[in-house]
């Protein structure tokens, strides 16, 4: 079949196959959809589709088939989802977040990296070194640069620096 021959039969038959697949489906939409999809296929094989004694028969039997394993499928998801429904929402992160982040995004890249390995993964300043490949040194001084830049910029007492105590837990200390 050549691509002239191809296109009149694709406008001659897409409305007719549409109208059939939309009784069959209940949906105009999907109906469109899977008679497209048919032709798409016919296409990829149209070569050979003039020597079928009924290329629309065919193109109805594959339109049919993908309507109904859309619909099984769609049937499988929703049985998943009453069996599995999906988790609560979480509420999205409070002001503090917020401002923390935003903090966080004014500090240069490698110092924020420290922080956050630091302070919110609960890394050890040796498991920040390993995992950035800089010298312990240098990713104390990145900690302590950016702790004090984020104390400026959020308006936290510079003295409050946050620690790492026994058993990886942050805490407080206060220099006095």
């Amino acid at each position: 079949m050549t691509e002239d021959e191809f296109d009149a039969f694709y406008a001659a038959a897409f409305p007719r196959l549409t109208g059939q697949l939309y009784a069959f489906t209940g949906d105009h939409g999907e109906a469109q959809d899977v008679v497209q999809e048919a032709f798409v296929r016919a296409w990829d094989r149209r070569k050979s589709f003039l020597a079928d004694s009924a290329p629309e028969a065919w193109i109805r039997t594959v339109a049919v088939r993908l309507a109904v394993s859309r619909w099984r499928r769609a049937k499988r998801r929703l049985e998943l989802m009453r069996r599995h429904p999906p988790p609560e929402p979480v509420p999205g992160p409070g002001p503090e977040h917020a401002a923390l982040v935003a903090a966080l995004r004014q500090l240069p890249q490698a110092q924020r990296l420290a922080i956050v390995l630091h302070h919110l993964c609960d890394l050890s300043v040796e498991q920040v070194a390993s995992e950035t490949g800089a010298p312990v040194g240098t990713v104390k001084a990145r900690l302590s640069r950016g702790r004090a830049a984020l104390a400026k910029q959020l308006g936290t007492d510079e003295a409050e620096e946050p620690v790492r105590k026994e058993g990886g837990r942050v805490g407080r200390s206060h220099r006095g």
